[in-house]
């Protein structure tokens, strides 16, 4: 049986056996797809920002930061049979989606998370297979257990898969 886990912002869960991930509303977010191929574990992690170490007061969503949440996905994945060094990754979101905004910060927060999140996994050394990114449209992602393919979907362009 098939199931469909759902990841809300600022969260992050994982599936195994014939399960899929999938979470809605990737704009200036990030989507980090994580897959243990010998294992068939998949993790997925929807981050907002880009950096905990920038804001006060952080101690109640890891879930919310590039810098945080990959850690916290392989330590999930871990605990539950995967593999480190097994770990591929791909990636979804990081569209700018408020080019009229006049605060640069804000405008450009979806770059800002892309490099964050490729940092964090060059540090931990995860492979990035896949990528897409940036643009100026919203994004659904899957992310399959089984395969480890990532399905995109988005009202804007259609859909498509890596």
């Amino acid at each position: 049986m098939n199931n469909t886990v759902t990841v809300g912002i600022a969260d992050l869960n994982i599936a195994k056996g014939e399960d899929c991930l999938v979470t809605y509303a990737l704009g200036s977010c990030v989507g980090i797809c994580l897959y243990d191929p010998i294992m068939r574990i998949a993790g997925l992690a929807h981050i907002m920002l880009p950096d905990s170490t920038q804001l006060v007061n952080v101690t109640n969503q890891p879930y919310k930061f590039a810098d945080t949440a990959i850690i916290e996905l392989v330590k999930i994945m871990q605990q539950n049979g995967a593999h480190a060094v097994n770990l591929k990754a791909k990636i979804a979101g990081g569209a700018q989606m408020f080019a009229a905004m006049s605060n640069s910060s804000l405008a450009n927060i979806g770059e800002r998370n892309v490099k964050a999140v490729k940092a964090g996994l060059m540090r931990m050394h995860i492979p990035l297979l896949a990528e897409d990114t940036g643009k100026n449209y919203g994004r659904t992602l899957y992310f399959d257990a089984p395969t480890g393919t990532m399905r995109i979907k988005s009202a804007a362009k259609g859909e498509w898969e890596f």
